[in-house]
């Protein structure tokens, strides 16, 4: 029989409670002063306590604090007549399950309780699934995964950090670039040295040139000073470029230069001052589609993937997403004072077969969401807030595509979807039966 503690100074209101609890099928204790309900729950260890906020002696959020410090699973429910916003933040803070103003409204208190003894009992069936880190070292330099393409990246990054060689990392946003060019600096021959990072689309092009290089005093406006740019800062540590592709082309001539000569001049100067940086480039787009298309330099596309590395997405290495939930829980109760360190198969099965479209980042986000809701030490399916996606433009879009390939795609899977239809694809794409005759016949699209 599951066991409830009632903790309130209004005796009428806490025999009504009991009352309804006995009812319920539950075995009721009752305590009209906090100190006492701290005694009953050392001795009979509630399943759960429910406590008024207000008392004589100590208040709820002292009941709250004194019950988690011997027993840090009890699911506490603090019920108030005064539902401010600063003793609501302070109760879910120091680990309540749920906080309740008064009037109460029975039903919901009912289904409150059954959760969170659900929730109590889950987590004494589960083992942690992430235990408490005594290792030292640095969680948030840490790439995660045993999968072959992940052992590639490891041993490219291993071979990368031995030299000085430009590289070029590739890959959706989300997978993890500048980890793998800071990992790269970090383990190799750069490590003593800075790493700067710079982002190619966060800046104009003039101002761009001018973080990149530097200038001199009254090379342009507001230029009252003389400036060292990134490459100088870098000094033999490495400069990270983030989104490459996005380079204007002036700026892709000049970092041409820079990586044939190994030198560059402040913007306004005559000084040629020698390279020493590694330069380590990133882009979320396929490149060398860019150059085909004349929107990327070819010479400076082969200059930067001397040495190339491929994030890659994590519909490709599914096999590691346990290991990275269990490095981000780690991480994310860590930063944000957490204890939620168990996790159930279905929650476990659910994240791993989700699309996970923005990748590893987006798993990050959300498992920190999940954690913030999280009540106890237990990660909850509800609170899981997986990003829903539109199947029906699944795979279509591609910025450089055209109007009719992206017509024709898209007719193709609506055909394909309603297994070749006619009928039922015209309803779906609001169209004659002559139109979408015309456009299987226009685009040849066959059953195939």
């Amino acid at each position: 029989m599951d066991k409830i503690l009632l903790i309130d100074d209004e005796i009428d209101a806490l025999d009504s409670l009991a009352s309804w609890f006995d009812e319920l099928g539950y075995q009721t204790y009752k305590a009209t002063r906090g100190t006492e309900g701290v005694v009953i729950a050392r001795t009979v260890n509630p399943d759960i306590v429910i406590t008024d906020i207000n008392m004589p002696d100590i208040n709820g959020l002292e009941v709250l604090s004194a019950i988690k410090e011997f027993d840090e699973l009890a699911q506490v429910i603090v019920i108030t007549a005064y539902d401010d916003m600063e003793t609501t933040i302070k109760a879910m803070q120091k680990g309540a399950y749920d906080y309740i103003a008064k009037p109460l409204d029975i039903k919901r208190l009912e289904i409150t309780v059954k959760r969170a003894i659900d929730n109590r009992k889950m987590s004494q069936k589960l083992e942690l699934f992430c235990p408490s880190s005594s290792g030292e070292y640095d969680i948030n330099r840490m790439l995660i995964g045993k999968t072959p393409v992940m052992r590639d990246v490891f041993k490219k990054i291993g071979q990368a950090s031995a030299n000085r060689v430009t590289v070029l990392i590739q890959g959706e946003s989300g997978t993890g670039k500048e980890l793998i060019a800071r990992i790269i600096h970090s383990s190799g021959i750069t490590k003593d040295h800075p790493f700067i990072a710079i982002n190619c689309t966060a800046l104009p092009e003039n101002l761009l040139e001018s973080e990149l290089f530097g200038h001199v005093k009254g090379a342009f406006t507001d230029a009252y000073k003389d400036k060292r740019g990134k490459f100088e800062l870098a000094g033999e540590g490495t400069i990270f470029l983030d989104e490459i592709s996005d380079m204007s082309f002036n700026l892709q001539a000049k970092l041409l230069r820079v990586l044939q000569e190994l030198e560059f001049e402040r913007v306004g100067g005559e000084n040629l001052i020698p390279l020493k940086a590694r330069i380590i480039a990133a882009t979320n787009k396929n490149l060398q589609n860019i150059v085909e298309q004349g929107k990327f330099r070819e010479d400076l596309y082969y200059r930067l993937s001397v040495f190339a590395i491929f994030s890659p997405p994590l519909r490709e290495r599914k096999d590691d997403i346990d290991r990275l939930v269990k490095h981000f829980l780690e991480k994310i109760n860590i930063n944000l004072h957490k204890n939620v360190r168990k996790i159930p198969a279905d929650v476990l099965n659910m994240l791993k077969n989700h699309e996970w479209r923005g990748n590893v980042r987006e798993l990050e986000n959300t498992l920190m969401q999940a954690i913030v809701l999280s009540r106890g030490d237990v990660l909850e399916k509800e609170n899981i807030l997986l990003r829903q996606y539109n199947t029906d433009y699944e795979g279509l879009y591609n910025e450089d595509i055209s109007l009719d390939e992206l017509e024709k795609k898209y007719i193709k899977r609506i055909l394909d979807k309603t297994g070749w239809n006619v009928k039922e694809a015209c309803e779906i794409l609001k169209i004659s039966k002559a139109t979408i005759y015309r456009k299987i016949e226009q685009y040849k699209l066959s059953e195939k």
